[in-house]
């Protein structure tokens, strides 16, 4: 169906904003806010990889530049906006 089930973000980022509310309530942090690494799947500037995919928005594209560059909305994506 062309979904991309991305779970294991869901979960990094929930445990991860969990432990900053945490932070905030017990310890008094004053947190301004959270951005997370980038929205859209981006070429690694240290490597030159795509197939780490950090983004909400999977990118059509290898390492050997091959795709069509589509964009999908993967799990996280409507996760986070929630």
């Amino acid at each position: 169906d062309g979904s991309i089930h991305d779970q294991y973000r869901i979960d990094y980022l929930r445990r991860h904003i969990e432990q900053m509310k945490l932070a905030v309530e017990k310890d008094g942090v004053d947190l301004i806010g959270y951005t997370p690494w980038g929205c859209i799947d981006l070429v690694s500037a240290g490597t030159g990889q795509m197939d780490k995919r950090y983004g909400f928005i999977y990118v059509d594209k290898n390492d050997a530049g091959k795709g069509t560059l589509a964009r999908s909305k993967k799990d996280s994506f409507y996760w986070y906006k929630m």
